[in-house]
């Protein structure tokens, strides 16, 4: 909650304040993920199902009371509220439907990693030879990079006996933490102003 009201009151886009953000909102998504999986006692398909209902009543009143839910619009506090509440809830929904797919389903972590990763391929398929919604496509995408995301990570620090490479958390964590720094580093992020305060 603390980067999330920084990033809020932030006058410029800070790459690594926004992905510190979204790194942050990635843990409290898979902690709530588990609550609602495990908790809650509705297993994954229950979980994934309620979390799908909330990230769309979150998506709802937003365009309902701002009349778009596109990244673009984001230029006051009260859009990057919506827009903070809509991502970590994207994020939660990500890792229920990682587990779903990867325990419930039979296909294992590699296997959920293709899924979502052939998922990923086929938006951007879409992004670039048809004229879905761009909206759509930016939700979508950012929903299914999360199960593959976990998919990967459980990949990483499960055990072998399970499918994994029984690396130890905390390095499965620094090899993925090396893997977002370098892509911080190496691609360009987009600096700028909030409309509103420019």
């Amino acid at each position: 909650m603390v980067l999330i009201a920084i990033q809020i009151a932030a006058d410029k886009f800070q790459p690594f304040l926004y992905w510190a953000t979204i790194v942050t909102s990635t843990t409290a998504g898979t902690t709530m993920a588990d609550f609602a999986d495990r908790s809650l006692g509705i297993g994954y398909a229950g979980g994934s199902s309620l979390l799908f209902v909330c990230l769309m009543a979150v998506l709802g009143l937003w365009y309902w009371s701002l009349g778009s839910i596109s990244v673009a619009t984001v230029g006051t506090p009260k859009v990057e509220a919506s827009y903070c509440a809509a991502i970590t809830l994207s994020q939660t929904l990500g890792t229920a439907l990682g587990d779903w797919t990867a325990d419930d389903t039979g296909l294992g972590y590699e296997g959920g990693a293709l899924v979502f990763a052939a998922g990923l391929a086929a938006l951007a398929a879409a992004y670039y030879w048809t004229s879905v919604s761009r909206v759509f496509l930016f939700w979508a995408a950012f929903i299914l990079s999360r199960p593959l995301g976990a998919t990967v990570g459980d990949f990483l620090d499960k055990p072998v006996s399970d499918g994994g490479l029984a690396l130890s958390r905390p390095l499965a964590s620094a090899v993925i933490a090396a893997f977002i720094v370098a892509c911080l580093l190496v691609l360009p992020q987009k600096a700028g102003e909030h409309p509103s305060r420019s």
